[in-house]
């Protein structure tokens, strides 16, 4: 009898970063895999799911205009005892740090289900920045039963946290896998170019209001000191987002103010950029592997590796941080080549496959 995979997706990241190992899975006859979509995102994951060519088995659809976050957690938890109950699957994998995550792996514990968290242990030890996500991941470390960890520092942070070490293993990110992936593909079929030197992405919770307005006024700042600069930022759809930068940055001549890419779109932006900025925790591990400098829109991150690798620095929400640090990059040719120099500390491409063969072993009674 074929033992039964669900895997979780919630938002767009969770897409990205689990398609590599739910298309290694599928290919596997002698599991089945069933793919559940929380909603968190939902619009947002149609072209990724065709990118990757995924589909979703269920979709839950538990968001609603301007739920707070306990409302999310009860549609949550209340969807998800309500799917485990019926589909009782052996194993439940997910990804990342949302709310959607944590649910999961709170609901399978009541259940008694196991759970396997991928990219586990991932930590800023600030329990409210970034908020939910640093609690969610410190929960679910407690929670899950296989910890797939990106990196030997993450992995360390689990162990630490008294997770039994036979159960964390070092895989690598997936993220790397899907952009190996998408670099591959887009050389078969070429996304549209873009005119830009810097690419902005800033959409996280605790950037709302005046971190945004002051990272939207450092753009300015910079559009004044280098007239020839180009600057192309998709705005995310929250509308905390989207009424700050349209009011700032709207109608100015050098900013490009889109709607939010798809996947495919968004790396060959990266690719052409000369600079990135940006408040994603994804972007800051594909950007060195494209080798291109990031500097991080935060006061700090759970991804130290590429700081401490010298290709990502963190430079908060600082309007004279953000203009000083941005200037030097691009005047200074020796700074910029330092940090443009490339390297990927979280994986070599093949995560995805280490995952399946750690949790196939688990479910065939491995260790």
């Amino acid at each position: 009898m074929k033992k039964k995979i669900t895997c979780i997706v919630g938002t767009r990241p969770e897409v990205i970063k689990m398609a590599p190992v739910i298309q290694v899975l599928r290919a596997d006859t002698g599991l089945e895999v069933e793919v559940l979509g929380s909603g968190q995102h939902r619009d947002l994951l149609t072209p990724l799911l065709a990118w990757f060519d995924l589909g979703i088995d269920q979709d839950l659809r538990v968001m609603s205009d301007n739920q707070s976050l306990g409302e999310l957690t009860a549609r949550l938890m209340q969807s998800f005892e309500q799917y485990f109950a019926a589909a009782k699957p052996d194993l439940v994998l997910a990804q990342g740090d949302t709310t959607t995550v944590m649910c999961a792996a709170l609901s399978c514990f009541y259940r008694q289900i196991p759970f396997a968290h991928v990219e586990a242990g991932l930590r800023t030890f600030d329990i409210r920045n970034p908020f939910p996500e640093e609690f969610n991941r410190v929960a679910v470390t407690r929670l899950a039963d296989l910890h797939f960890c990106p990196t030997e520092k993450a992995r360390a942070n689990v162990v630490a946290e008294h997770a039994v070490p036979a159960r964390a293993h070092l895989t690598g990110n997936t993220v790397i896998d899907a952009l190996h992936f998408t670099t591959a593909k887009l050389k078969r079929q070429p996304a549209r170019r873009f005119d830009h030197d810097i690419l902005l992405t800033a959409h996280r919770r605790e950037n709302f209001g005046p971190p945004l307005a002051d990272i939207c006024t450092a753009v300015l700042d910079l559009c004044k000191a280098f007239p020839q600069l180009r600057l192309l930022y998709p705005v995310h759809p929250n509308p905390n987002v989207r009424a700050t930068v349209h009011k700032l940055l709207g109608g100015n001549p050098q900013v490009t103010l889109s709607e939010p890419l798809v996947y495919p779109e968004l790396v060959a932006a990266m690719q052409q950029a000369r600079l990135i900025l940006t408040d994603s925790g994804g972007i800051q591990e594909e950007a060195p592997a494209l080798a291109k400098p990031v500097l991080v829109l935060r006061e700090v991150t759970e991804r130290p590796e590429a700081v401490e690798l010298g290709v990502a620095k963190v430079v908060g929400t600082s309007r004279e941080t953000i203009v000083g640090e941005v200037t030097r990059l691009l005047r200074d040719d020796a700074a910029y080549a330092r940090m443009a120099r490339g390297g990927s500390p979280y994986g070599d491409g093949r995560a995805a496959a280490r995952i399946h063969d750690i949790a196939r072993s688990f479910l065939d009674g491995g260790a």
